[in-house]
């Protein structure tokens, strides 16, 4: 996955709403972006998602539904969304002219660009083909000897209509009810061979589903943009080019890209497996303790933080002497009145107070989630050294209020040119940006493994109850 870098423009003549004349009248030039900020509201096509548009538990999340709201509000209008079942009815809906942009996260085939305008193209993705670890190893298309599923009308099926073109016996099928996520679980679980996905949603599932492989590239490097009507003229595309230039200058789309994808880039088989086994059968011994003491921090944050430290094994010690499921230092312990830190609950509460004091250290300014990747980074080198990254971060021109900016200045507390001008010196700073990293990964699955268990819940809630005659 790569960023693509937009130069931003000073101006554009397009967007204004008039012009004067040699009459000194105004004159009003009708054009898409006027009508559209004329109406105040942004209709946004996309369709459910990770990675796109879903409602949390404290409103509307997804990548690209971000990038849009933001969009909106650059253009100081409202954002309506209207999330598709498919990939055929989205297209209609922006092509008929129904829809001001359609954002799905999909990437760009030469059959699309054909048919739509196209803002910038912000990232790049590859397909893959995907099968079970386990399983015998496709590496080419000739391979495929099951059924090979993807969503109708996606881009995986748009890759396998063009690699049809070429291959006439290859044989694949694309369905309407099922959307990548689906079949990528169900590929994962054994009742589908085959699928394609883009890298980044492969990314993402491959910390639910470890079993998931790749088998080869199908498609290297395709774009991903916004789709536009391809008969409006191009005022709209226009102002989406001085938007991502912006973003991209400003570093709000780093932090985006970062929020989403940063953390799940690297993939460990062996690590990934082991954390969901031992958050099956370690975790609720613990459970009710992180619960108990987590107060306003994300009790499934402190646990993620606890597997990072310990293993979730509270008489676990490190060579430098630290100790128990939240590897409390000698010193630490004693300031949160912890009398033993191989004592579960202790340490538990114990760390939980520590990283909620370092948290209210972290400048007030510094928003969320931001604050608690850095109090994470301190918990693990001491925020002295998390202050000189910061300081390294500002004087190398970037922004110190910033994780992921800050997140790249951290190994260089490793070396003697960087080091020697911060006032705490050397650090192990590497690891410390690899600790918040595998950290956020271990939170995302623990969520997704609390969703899936509260559907598991309910769906037993709605079973009818049996009928018991009785004695």
């Amino acid at each position: 996955m790569k960023s693509i870098r937009f130069f931003t423009f000073r101006y554009l003549f397009i967007l204004l709403a008039g012009l004067t004349l040699t009459s000194c009248q105004p004159y009003y030039i009708p054009n898409s972006l006027n009508s559209l900020v004329a109406g105040k509201v942004l209709k946004l096509a996309t369709v459910y998602g990770r990675t796109t548009y879903y409602i949390g538990p404290d409103g509307p999340l997804g990548f690209e539904y971000e990038l849009a709201k933001g969009f909106a509000d650059y253009l100081g209008i409202e954002l309506q969304v209207y999330p598709f079942y498919s990939y055929p009815a989205l297209l209609a809906q922006i092509k008929s002219g129904h829809m001001d942009i359609g954002a799905s996260g999909d990437a760009i085939t030469s059959a699309v660009s054909k048919q739509f305008k196209l803002g910038p193209a912000y990232q790049q993705v590859s397909h893959k083909l995907v099968f079970r670890q386990g399983d015998q190893r496709p590496r080419t298309l000739a391979d495929i000897d099951d059924t090979l599923l993807v969503v109708e009308g996606s881009s995986h099926a748009q890759t396998l209509l063009h690699e049809t073109s070429e291959k006439p016996d290859l044989s694949w099928q694309s369905t309407p009810d099922k959307d990548a996520e689906e079949l990528l679980q169900m590929v994962a679980e054994g009742a589908l061979p085959y699928t394609l996905a883009d890298s980044n949603a492969l990314a993402i599932q491959r910390r639910r589903y470890p079993q998931l492989s790749i088998g080869f590239t199908v498609r290297p490097l395709l774009p991903v943009a916004w789709l536009l009507n391809p008969n409006q003229d191009d005022s709209l595309r226009a102002a989406l080019i001085e938007y991502f230039g912006l973003i991209q200058q400003n570093g709000r789309f780093r932090v985006l890209e970062d929020k989403y994808f940063g953390h799940v880039r690297k993939f460990n088989y062996v690590d990934t497996r082991s954390f969901i086994e031992a958050a099956n059968t370690e975790l609720p011994l613990y459970k009710k303790w992180f619960k108990q003491y987590a107060d306003d921090i994300d009790w499934r944050l402190l646990a993620a933080m606890s597997y990072q430290e310990s293993h979730w094994q509270p008489d676990a010690v490190s060579v430098t002497g630290v100790k128990g499921l939240m590897m409390l230092t000698r010193n630490t312990a004693m300031d949160m009145n912890v009398t033993s830190r191989i004592d579960a609950e202790q340490s538990i509460r114990g760390g939980a107070q520590y990283f909620s004091s370092l948290v209210s250290r972290i400048p007030d300014r510094i928003p969320h989630p931001d604050r608690i990747w850095m109090a994470l980074a301190a918990y693990n080198i001491g925020m002295g050294h998390l202050e000189d990254a910061r300081v390294l971060t500002e004087r190398q021109g970037a922004n110190p209020d910033l994780w992921v900016e800050v997140k790249q200045r951290l190994p260089l507390l490793r070396q003697k040119k960087y080091y020697r001008t911060t006032k705490y010196g050397y650090a192990r700073g590497d690891e410390a940006k690899q600790y918040v990293e595998n950290i956020r990964r271990y939170f995302d699955t623990l969520v997704w493994l609390e969703e899936r268990h509260s559907a598991g819940l309910k769906e037993e809630e709605k079973r009818p109850t049996k009928f018991m005659p009785s004695p």
